[in-house]
């Protein structure tokens, strides 16, 4: 009979006489050492933690956990109050259009927040145009910056580029600067109080006084003194860019500097170019006036006073002087000399009554 100790003594058998002896009595010693490592293994002692640094922060208490976590989940976190009661940061706008066209390579021109402002005055889409760029990187500064919308700082860039800097170096010289006498300030039209608001006062204007040369020159566009077609090619160029053109000859308030706006009106194709180019002064006021022309109109002389009239017809009378006592001679000097002429005033002078006339009889 086959027991089951036979079985696994046959089983067993051909792997242990497979087995080969260590050699030098390897096998031996590792039967003696083996027990004994892996005594000495278990009883390895285990490595702690090293202790929390004095300098560490400590630990936050709204960051301790409340209880015992979800499995699979982390410690809750305590939000703070005030973090939770501030509102979330406005999504910053896209910017626009014009805003990508007027970049670095032509313009020096940093967005500015909009501005919204009693009367209606202000606008959106903002920059501080501060210089144009020319196409060889020279830089034109605007002095003061000006505060604009975008669309008309992108309109002036284009102007001082393709117009004002070809113009310059005609001149000898190239441009440097562009003299901004107004740009956004709000108020009425011509700073009349109660007026229609003004392009200013919605920053979609500016005024420009002259350009400056880089080698000092300053060339005023309403200067009289400048050649007369350089002034008009000016005009030309303005006019055609831009949609109100106002300067010497539209009013009083525009004699010294040139208006310039993009107004929208209902009528898109309505354009104002207001601007009288006079002419030049001449280099030397003349002595004496031009000679009267002979078909000019006879001159009209001014009706004299009634006073005076009346003395000149009393003078052109050739009447006998009339014989008087020293009583009405008398009268007659105060009628016809100033109070200092009176008969005291003369005494006072030196002139004594002896040497006044005899006094006749006055004939009936």
């Amino acid at each position: 009979m086959v027991t089951a100790a036979t079985v696994v003594l046959m089983l067993a058998g051909p792997a242990a006489s497979a087995r080969k002896p260590l050699r030098g009595g390897q096998d031996e010693l590792a039967r003696q050492d083996g027990p004994k490592s892996r005594g000495a293994a278990v009883s390895a002692p285990v490595p702690m933690p090293r202790p929390r640094p004095s300098e560490a922060p400590g630990a936050r208490p709204d960051l301790a956990p409340e209880g015992k976590a979800e499995p699979g989940e982390g410690p809750e976190l305590k939000q703070d109050p005030k973090q939770a009661a501030r509102p979330a940061a406005p999504a910053v706008p896209e910017p626009s259009a014009c805003r990508r066209a007027l970049n670095d390579e032509l313009a020096i021109a940093p967005s500015i927040p909009d501005i919204h402002a009693s009367g209606g005055c202000g606008g959106e889409d903002l920059v501080r145009l501060e210089a144009v760029v020319l196409a060889d990187k020279r830089r034109v500064a605007v002095t003061p910056a000006a505060t604009l919308r975008c669309t008309m700082a992108l309109a002036i860039t284009e102007w001082v580029r393709t117009d004002v800097a070809p113009l310059a170096t005609a001149l000898g010289s190239p441009l440097s600067a562009l003299d901004n006498f107004d740009s956004y300030e709000c108020r009425g039209r011509n700073r009349v109080v109660g007026a229609q608001l003004s392009e200013h006062g919605r920053a979609n204007a500016i005024d420009v006084r002259a350009f400056k040369l880089a080698d000092g020159r300053s060339i005023g566009l309403t200067d009289r003194t400048v050649p007369r077609d350089l002034r008009e090619t000016v005009l030309r160029s303005v006019c055609t860019r831009f949609v109100t053109v106002l300067g010497p000859g539209s009013d009083w308030y525009h004699e010294d500097h040139i208006h310039l706006d993009l107004m929208e009106r209902r009528n898109s194709n309505y354009r104002i170019c207001q601007w009288n180019v006079w002419e030049p002064l001449p280099p030397i006021a003349p002595l004496l006036p031009a000679e009267r022309p002979e078909e000019a109109p006879p001159r009209e002389v001014a009706a004299a006073p009634a006073d005076a009239r009346h003395e000149v017809e009393r003078a052109g009378k050739s009447e006998p002087a009339p014989e008087s006592n020293e009583p009405e001679a008398a009268e007659a000097d105060d009628r016809t000399s100033p109070p200092a002429a009176k008969p005291e005033t003369r005494q006072k002078t030196g002139k004594s009554a002896a040497t006044k006339p005899p006094a006749t009889k006055k004939r009936r």
